[in-house]
């Protein structure tokens, strides 16, 4: 009886690490001093990073520009872009009215640039000049209550019921194969909301909960070239995947256990029943467009993996841990990738940008 529990005690502490062992681990270089910031500058919290149809890196931080006007607290976000070695090329959209709290930043196939800004409630679409085309949105004025976006205060607990060309800390967005956008919208509200290639809202779904077709934090979108809706439903460690009608079609969600001695970057690391905090929590979804049967997921700060999917969401792969030195992350924020074995991650805690190559 003693030899029989020994034995379920080794198995049930051993499970972790070899349910670890079992997902690949896929190589990968991380190259050292991306990018390369004009001198005396550095990165706040690295909220968003996107590439466009030439290779160049658009990041998206949480710094404080010369100039902001405070909307909650002080404004913080800068919009940067660089060439593919790193070379620092201009500073876009600097002192605007919409930077308040950088959350994202997206490329569209024209490759128009646009930001997702969570402190003004804001979505700014600029064409490759960086001229603001179009908002989305809009900045409460005056006051220092990010929460309540276009419309009334949310309490701690309430949910209010969304405005159709409101949001309240929206968190990205993607376009399907007609140019329709889909902007997941976000930390109150729980939702995806649909508008046309001209800008004029077409529906929205979601809800706050946890059945098919709710949300507890929708963080993260994603298109495929079937125009299938992948939403990162990050509160509920799991993605979501939808028509474009918003009609539920699946969803899945990574399981695999943390390696045991890995840290958490921020707070304590979980322990006992709670070691599967976050696992699999999308904070980034990413479709490579060489390859999209690929889905890059980047988990939470813990265990602050990357994950190589199917779209069916079977595992591949696993990239990095938890860790402050260059290889390992903080939780990717948002991922780019410009191929299947090219990635850039967004880090908040680290204060980053990491260019991935992994290997073939």
């Amino acid at each position: 009886m003693k030899k029989h529990l020994a034995a379920l005690l080794l198995a049930f502490l051993a499970g972790p690490a070899l349910a670890q062992q079992s997902v690949p681990q896929i190589k990968f270089t991380s190259v050292p001093n991306f990018p390369d910031l004009p001198n005396g500058q550095n990165f706040g919290e690295v909220a968003g990073v996107a590439t466009n149809s030439k290779g160049n890196v658009f990041v998206f931080t949480r710094s404080t520009p010369e100039i902001a006007g405070p909307v909650f607290g002080q404004a913080a976000a800068q919009l940067y872009e660089f060439d593919a070695n790193g070379k620092f090329i201009r500073e876009i959209g600097k002192g605007l009215y919409g930077f308040a709290a950088a959350h994202s930043v997206r490329i569209d196939k024209a490759d128009n640039i646009w930001t997702i800004d969570k402190g003004s409630n804001m979505i700014v679409q600029f064409n490759p000049a960086g001229r603001v085309m179009t908002v989305y949105g809009r900045r409460q004025e005056g006051v220092a209550e990010v929460e309540g976006g276009g419309g009334p205060r949310a309490k701690p607990g309430e949910h209010l019921p969304a405005v159709e060309g409101n949001f309240r800390l929206p968190t990205d967005i993607a376009w399907d194969s007609k140019g329709n956008s889909y902007i997941t919208d976000g930390y109150v509200n729980a939702r995806v909301a649909k508008f046309d290639k001209n800008g004029d809202f077409v529906k929205m779904w979601g809800d706050h909960g946890t059945g098919d077709g709710q949300f507890r934090t929708p963080h993260a979108i994603a298109i495929d070239k079937n125009d299938n809706v992948y939403v990162g439903d990050r509160g509920n460690q799991r993605v979501q995947v939808f028509d474009v009608d918003g009609k539920f079609l699946r969803k899945f969600s990574v399981t695999v256990p943390p390696d045991p001695t890995s840290r958490s970057v921020n707070g304590n690391t979980p322990k006992g029943e709670a070691i599967n905090q976050g696992v699999g929590a999308p904070n980034s979804l990413c479709i490579p467009p060489d390859n999209d049967k690929v889905l890059f997921l980047g988990e939470s700060t813990w265990p602050g993996r990357i994950f190589k999917l199917t779209t069916d969401g079977k595992v591949l792969g696993v990239i990095g841990r938890s860790g402050r030195q260059l290889g390992s992350f903080s939780g990717g924020h948002q991922l780019a990738c410009p191929s299947e074995y090219l990635i850039y991650v967004a880090e908040t805690s680290n204060w980053r940008v990491q260019k991935l190559i992994l290997q073939k």
